[in-house]
């Protein structure tokens, strides 16, 4: 895939090889907005208020999650990490997405832009991989999780068809996330 400003970009399953360009790859982010979370007994409400100086996230490494190598071809055939390399060959991007059989849904366990290759639409062109593979699988739905702090993911989701489906004020009680809410997003698998 070639963008409006000439980049290019090759797509394609990830190997073994990846593994560590992926593990290495910065997807922090700085945001001037996040979102508040308001919740009741009858649901819960967002409002996207700025902060004053910006926050920075650097997520934590992640040393549960280890999926012992499924994110390629390998393993259990539903699930897949999906990669973008820019034309130097340096990673752009990944996606890794499970497919779950009983309810018909893909989820996104995790997706990440490199930071000078945000806004080129390298995610959204992976997450066009990921709802190929869902829509192989004979998926309804597309859902991931995001922290309310990361307002420049939610407004890209929302611009990619996702919308709001649920809140967990406790997913991150207990790490360097506390203080944060999980919300959730989907939509119809395309």
């Amino acid at each position: 895939m070639t963008t409006a400003d000439n980049t290019v970009y090759r797509y394609r399953t990830a190997v073994p090889e990846d593994a560590e360009a992926i593990e290495a790859l910065d997807g922090s982010f700085t945001t001037g907005t996040v979102f508040r979370v308001s919740a009741g007994d009858d649901g819960f409400a967002l409002r996207e208020i700025p902060v004053d100086p910006p926050l920075t996230k650097v997520f934590p490494d992640d040393e549960s999650d280890d999926d012992g190598g499924e994110s390629g071809e390998g393993g259990d055939g539903n699930s897949r990490t999906f990669v973008a390399r820019g034309a130097a060959g340096d990673l752009a991007g990944f996606v890794t997405v499970s497919y779950s059989g009983w309810n018909r849904r893909l989820t996104v366990e995790d997706i990440e832009v490199a930071p000078e290759h945000r806004g080129r639409g390298v995610g959204r062109e992976l997450m066009r991989l990921g709802a190929e593979f869902a829509r192989g699988r004979g998926a309804r739905q597309i859902w991931l999780e995001v922290t309310n702090v990361n307002a420049p993911a939610i407004h890209a989701y929302r611009r990619m068809g996702f919308a709001f489906c649920g809140l967990d004020i406790s997913l991150y009680d207990g790490t360097p996330s506390e203080g944060e809410q999980a919300l959730y997003m989907s939509m119809p698998c395309p």
